[in-house]
C-alpha cells in the first residue's frame, strides 16, 4: 500500500490563533472550508497540519490523517481485520473517499485518497 501524506488534525476554538502560529514556523494555509483549515510548508507540501472546529460529515473529528493510494483496498483489509470502523467509507463534496478507523490506542485515523476529476 502506497502512503502519500500523514498529517496531525488537531481540534481547536482558536482557527486564527492556531494560523498565525504555525504561519510563524512557515505554514501556508492550502484549504478553508470554515470548520477545517489546512496549511503546508511551501517548500514540502506534504508537509502539513489541519486544524478543525468540527467534522462536518463524521461523527468526531480526527486524531491524524494518512492519504494512501487506493482507499477502497485499505478500507477492505482494515474490515477485514476485524478494525473499528468509526465512520463509513463515502466520497465527501470537496473531492475525497475516505473512512475513520480507531487505531490500538483509541485514536481515530481519517484515511483518504483524493478522487481523480473527470473533465
Amino acid at each position: 500500500m502506497t502512503i502519500r501524506r500523514v498529517m496531525p488534525d488537531i481540534r481547536t476554538e482558536a482557527m486564527e490563533e492556531s494560523r498565525d502560529f504555525y504561519g510563524l514556523l512557515g505554514f501556508e494555509e492550502v484549504m478553508d472550508l470554515g470548520w477545517v483549515v489546512t496549511l503546508a510548508s511551501p517548500d514540502n507540501p506534504a508537509a502539513q497540519v489541519s486544524f478543525m472546529t468540527e467534522d462536518r460529515t463524521a461523527p468526531v473529528v480526527p486524531d491524524m490523517s494518512v492519504e494512501v493510494e487506493d482507499v477502497d483496498a485499505v478500507y477492505a483489509v482494515l474490515r477485514e481485520r476485524g478494525a473499528e470502523i468509526v465512520h463509513p467509507l463515502r466520497d465527501e463534496e470537496w473531492g475525497v473517499r475516505r473512512f475513520f478507523v480507531r487505531d490500538p490506542n483509541g485514536r481515530v485515523v481519517n484515511v483518504l485518497t483524493h478522487r481523480r476529476r473527470t473533465a
